[in-house]
């Protein structure tokens, strides 16, 4: 039973819990258990939220942040990791402390600022932290237009700016940088991913659909999953966004804004 158990890779989320079950750490370990990854978690703060949006966010005392971190670490080493809501810039520097700390290795760097309802999930002076202390450790960094906006300093809202903010996030010190289009406008979308070498990019039509919530703490958890699998970089993001289409696809229609994915549809095998 133990060599059994030994074979199942380990995935490390650090983030927000949302009380709609639909993003966060709640979809980051829905996300492992569909790859075939035991999922663990740090939680950095409790929000109320539903899918019509969010109500509270309480952030967990930064010790305690600290303590589940080292927790897992000790016990159950992660062959991956990833970061979502950070909430506040001590915070973001405790998290980055304990990522080096205890050497986690695949860090893929969600930089959740704003929910899919809009409302804010980031504190105005923590970004430039997220730069500084974060961006450096990331192996991938995954944000969408408004976030690269945000970290990049400039508008990005089209392929040629996308790959600007790829290329200046790797400049920044990220090993690479998926630029996600969910909200570039027309009728394809488009997905940038830039490794400092490489450049690769993922079209599909645009999908008509207000069951979004969570989509970038899915992709975010998939890669991880994938890399704590072994996958290469390029492998572990196309599987990824296989994986959320077809859960946006399947959505199953709950709540009364944005829903939630399926995160019960099968995740691509190798």
């Amino acid at each position: 039973m133990s060599s059994t158990v030994s074979r199942i890779p380990i995935a490390l989320t650090i983030a927000g819990s949302d009380s709609g079950g639909g993003a966060g750490i709640q979809a980051d370990l829905k996300t492992f258990q569909a790859f075939g990854v035991f999922g663990t978690s740090a939680i950095t703060a409790i929000t109320v939220q539903n899918t019509l949006g969010v109500t509270g966010v309480h952030p967990i005392p930064i010790d305690t942040v600290r303590a589940q971190i080292a927790a897992v670490a000790g016990d159950l080493p992660p062959a991956a990791c990833k970061t979502g809501m950070l909430a506040t810039a001590d915070l973001v520097r405790a998290v980055s402390a304990s990522i080096r700390h205890h050497a986690l290795p695949h860090y893929v760097l969600d930089p959740v600022m704003v929910a899919t309802s809009g409302d804010r999930l980031l504190d105005a002076d923590a970004q430039q932290t997220i730069v500084a202390e974060l961006v450096p450790l990331a192996a991938l960094v995954t944000p969408n237009l408004d976030e690269a906006t945000l970290l990049a300093g400039f508008a990005v809202e089209d392929e040629p700016s996308m790959r600007r903010a790829a290329a200046a996030l790797v400049e920044m010190g990220a090993r690479a940088a998926l630029l996600k289009g969910g909200h570039l406008r027309g009728g394809e979308l488009v997905d940038v991913l830039y490794d400092g070498r490489e450049w690769h990019a993922w079209r599909r039509p645009r999908l008509e659909t207000t069951s979004t919530h969570g989509t970038g703490c899915t992709l975010s958890a998939a890669v991880a999953a994938g890399l704590a699998h072994g996958r290469p970089l390029v492998q572990a993001v196309e599987h990824a966004l296989a994986f959320v289409q077809r859960a946006i696809e399947r959505a199953p229609g709950l709540g009364k804004g944005h829903g939630p994915l399926n995160h019960m549809v099968p995740a691509p095998a190798d």
